[in-house]
């Protein structure tokens, strides 16, 4: 068994190396952020950074310490300021939260009587649910994962000079086959029982009958998105859903998030607080599934079901199930722009080799908007906490697909499922579009 593909093994040295990248990662992105930076609110919609810091080492003090050895807490205070049910986002600034230093030995004591524990442990317990295939640490790893790309979020709602990490620019995009591509009709397995590390939304695996249908063969770009504004698509009722029409009149809404529209007509968009040319060939992000939604009604198509996404995405002529568009093995360099390495969307065409049939960037630069609501797949059974998932089941949540530029590999699959309001639009966040046959 393995963690995500079918070259690495779990075994206690890979899962130590797991934590240590997550943790190393998240302390690496808050490194250059200056303690006011840290500690402040930069948009009600999001926490300080610091109480997404302390609450990732509670998270992991909860399962890694108390949940897995039965320890007691470090400190029971801190269960209250880091639960994030307890706590809505606007309201964590008045908490007493653990300041930057803090936070950090924090995470520090945590870790280290976590790995101690990791090394006492007699085997991974397949009998124990938690143990089983190491799923408890693979449940952290991710978790941490996840929250750094809400940091990520944050950092680029910062205002003044912003954060500009030094990143290599992403590979030159390239010329597409076609612009959209034929899924034939028939059965396939959504969802998967098979991925260690898989989280509980995402099973059990169970077979879906579609229609065929035509999807995208890439996400829509900043130049097409443009082409909407331009044809007067966020004035037009017509494309709008009635709530979506009373977001976009009630925010004044014109343009994606972040866009800055030129003397010259010309459009700049912000990027971590620095301003630069909008670039066209790269998929459009920061738009809303209310945005997605009227773009493809104006284009005559629509946005595609999660289950269309990812048969689309995973599912061969022969009847396997790719765990990636390209096959099982794990993403690397040359397959998607995932886990920071550019920090933005590449354009269009940059990852032939992460293609499945002829659609692209299917895993990364963006997520992608659905037609689907977030709800249980038949047989749902919450593991190991309701509040993972099942809590946000309902009308209420849109699903997202495939991971974007800020998304570590760790934290998407094909069959991975991440949802939000319709109405945000700081997260890295684009669409395609699909069609009946």
């Amino acid at each position: 068994m393995s963690l995500l593909g079918a070259d690495k093994q779990i075994d206690k040295e890979s899962v130590a190396a797991e934590l240590l990248a997550a943790r190393s990662r998240s302390l690496d992105l808050l490194a250059p952020v200056s303690e006011p930076d840290l500690v402040r609110q930069h948009a009600s919609i999001m926490s300080p950074l610091v109480w997404d810091l302390a609450h990732v080492g509670n998270y992991e003090e909860l399962w890694l310490l108390r949940a897995v050895s039965g320890a007691p807490p470090l400190d029971a205070g801190l269960d209250d300021i880091y639960d994030a049910f307890r706590h809505p986002r606007p309201s964590r600034p008045a908490l007493p939260l653990l300041g930057p230093e803090e936070a950090r030995r924090y995470l520090g004591e945590v870790r280290s009587r976590a790995l101690d524990v990791l090394d006492a442990l007699p085997t991974f317990d397949p009998e124990q649910p938690l143990l089983a295939d190491a799923f408890v640490y693979g449940m952290v790893v991710q978790h941490e994962h996840q929250h750094d790309e809400t940091m990520l979020a944050t950092l680029q709602l910062m205002e003044g000079e912003g954060y500009r990490p030094l990143a290599p620019a992403p590979p030159p995009g390239a010329p597409l086959a076609a612009t959209e591509v034929r899924v034939p009709a028939g059965p396939f397995v959504l969802g998967t029982d098979d991925v260690a590390w898989a989280l509980d939304n995402e099973r059990p695996a169970h077979v879906v009958d579609l229609d065929a249908f035509w999807i995208d063969a890439a996400p829509v770009s900043n130049g097409q998105f443009l082409e909407f504004m331009d044809a007067g698509g966020y004035a037009d009722r017509r494309w709008w859903t009635d709530d979506g029409w009373a977001w976009r009149t009630g925010d004044a809404v014109d343009h994606p998030g972040f866009w800055r529209r030129e003397a010259a007509g010309t459009w700049t968009r912000l990027r971590f607080g620095w301003e630069e040319d909008l670039p066209l060939d790269e998929p459009v992000q920061h738009v809303c599934w209310y945005e997605a939604d009227a773009y493809a009604r104006w284009a005559g198509r629509r946005l595609p079901t999660e289950a269309e996404w990812e048969k689309a995405a995973s599912w061969g002529a022969d009847g396997h199930k790719r765990r990636y568009p390209w096959g099982d093995e794990e993403p690397g360099p040359a397959h998607s722009n995932l886990d920071q390495r550019h920090f933005r969307p590449a354009p269009i065409g940059a990852y032939p080799a992460g293609a499945a049939g002829g659609c692209h960037h299917l895993l990364g630069d963006v997520w992608e908007w659905t037609s689907s609501d977030f709800e249980a797949y038949p047989g749902f059974r919450a593991h190991p906490y309701r509040e993972y998932s099942e809590v946000f089941f309902g009308s209420g949540y849109k699903v997202l697909r495939g991971g974007s530029w800020a998304t570590n590999a760790r934290a998407t699959r094909t069959t991975f499922r991440n949802w939000d309001h319709p109405i945000r639009r700081q997260i890295f966040a684009g669409f395609r579009c699909a069609r009946e046959d």
